[in-house]
C-alpha cells in the first residue's frame, strides 16, 4: 500500500522519534522509498499503481499504454504517463521502475481514459485510441498519408488488425482537441479506412 511521510508519521505517532523508525523500517526492507515523501509497503507491486501518485494528475499512455493493449509488439520498460501544462519532461528512476511524464494538450486530458480498480489501488490508463492519439501528438510532424503509415506500421509495428478495432467516432471526437497535424492525418486515414 503506498504511504506519504505525513501518514506514516501519524501512524508512528507512539514511538518517541518516528523518523527514526521510518528509516529503520526502510533499512530493514519493511517500506520501500519511491520518491522524497512516498513510500509503498510492497516491494513487488505492479508500477502502474504508482504512477499517479508519483506525479499528479496524470494516466498511463504513449508507448506504455499500447503495449498494455499489445498493440505494439515491444515490451516497454519505462512507464510513461501524459499529464500537462508541465512544459517539460519529467523523469522520476525510482527502485519500481523509470516514470516518464509529459504534455497533451490540457483539452484532451481529461477525456479517454478508464480508471482502474485493482487490489486496494486506482490507476488511470488511456483507451487504445487515446493512447495512440498521445503518442501521434508527441511525434515529430508527419506530412502525408504514406508517412503516417510508414510511421504506424513499420516505425511503432501497430498491429493492423487492432487498429481495425478502433472506434471511429472515439477518435473524431477526440482528434478535435488536439489541434495536431499528425491526429488530424490519422482520424483521416482511419475515417477512409485507408489502413
Amino acid at each position: 500500500m503506498i504511504k506519504t511521510y505525513q501518514i506514516l508519521i501519524e501512524e508512528l505517532s507512539e514511538y518517541k522519534n518516528p523518523k527514526t523508525k521510518i528509516q529503520r523500517m526502510v533499512k530493514n526492507n519493511e517500506i520501500y522509498p519511491i520518491t522524497k515523501g512516498l513510500y509503498e509497503t510492497n516491494k513487488n507491486v505492479n508500477p502502474f499503481y504508482l504512477a499517479e501518485p508519483i506525479y499528479s494528475p496524470s494516466y498511463i499512455s504513449f508507448e506504455t499504454a499500447l503495449s498494455y493493449y499489445n498493440l505494439i509488439p515491444e515490451r516497454v520498460y519505462a512507464i510513461k504517463c501524459a499529464t500537462f501544462k508541465k512544459l517539460k519532461k519529467k523523469e522520476y528512476n525510482t527502485p519500481f521502475g523509470l516514470f516518464i511524464y509529459q504534455d497533451v494538450p490540457s483539452d484532451a486530458f481529461p477525456y479517454g481514459t478508464d480508471i482502474i480498480n485493482i487490489d486496494g489501488y486506482t490507476y488511470r490508463i488511456a483507451t487504445k485510441e487515446k493512447a495512440l492519439l498521445d503518442q501521434l501528438y508527441s511525434t515529430t510532424p508527419i506530412r502525408n498519408m504514406r508517412e503516417m503509415r510508414e510511421y504506424l506500421f513499420n516505425d511503432m509495428r501497430i498491429n493492423e488488425i487492432e487498429l481495425d478495432s478502433f472506434d471511429k467516432k472515439i477518435v473524431d471526437e477526440l482528434s478535435n482537441l488536439y489541434h495536431s497535424r499528425n491526429v488530424d492525418l490519422f482520424a483521416k486515414m482511419l475515417r477512409k479506412d485507408k489502413l
